[in-house]
């Protein structure tokens, strides 16, 4: 999903500027309206912008603070709290565990990296039914393992040029498993 600011707002901003984003407004009452469509919607309407991959920003309606992170998390906690969750309680308690710790920057960064690898990768198997059966997800899960426990070998001494050589290391080792399981699935791109 693109930076929750629209592209003036900052330098962390999306960088093609002809992306429309798509303002969204949270009054005190709580309830939520589309500028783009003059109507209010449900958080289950912001989640389908969200899935339709459309690019927003969530702004308190009576300050213009950006409330997108706020939304987003209250997604997640919807979708956690029904169904089948996505986190278990370990992951969770994790995560919890990496703030105020030295590496939560770092962490950050990698499961944004990593995330993104996997949707890419998915979005590349897409064009193929086939390629999703349960046996390519094992095979891909199975390389992930080494290439996580060579990433944090290393984590006893971190240093900027240590993570920053584990990071370009990560990369290299997702786009090397991605290419040999499209080769495997023939779908070389």
């Amino acid at each position: 999903m693109p930076k929750s600011t629209t592209p003036n707002d900052s330098p962390d901003a999306t960088a093609d500027a002809s992306v429309e984003v798509r303002t969204i407004k949270k009054y005190p009452n709580r309830r939520l309206y589309d500028t783009q469509a003059s109507a209010y919607v449900t958080l289950a309407e912001v989640k389908k912008l969200v899935m339709n991959g459309a690019a927003m920003v969530v702004r308190d309606a009576k300050t213009g603070e950006d409330l997108t992170r706020s939304i987003l998390l209250q997604i997640i906690l919807e979708e956690e709290s029904a169904g089948v969750p996505m986190f278990s309680e370990a992951v969770l308690s994790n995560i919890i565990r990496f703030y105020g710790h030295t590496m939560q920057g770092y962490m950050g960064s990698y499961l944004e990296n990593h995330v993104q690898s996997f949707m890419d990768w998915q979005s590349k198997l897409g064009a193929n039914p086939q390629a999703l059966s349960p046996e390519v997800w094992a095979q891909f899960m199975q390389w992930q393992n080494p290439l996580m426990q060579n990433m944090f070998s290393g984590l006893a001494n971190p240093s900027q040029n240590v993570m920053a050589q584990m990071q370009e290391q990560m990369q290299k080792q997702i786009q090397k498993n991605a290419e040999q399981m499209l080769g495997v699935l023939g779908l070389r791109t």
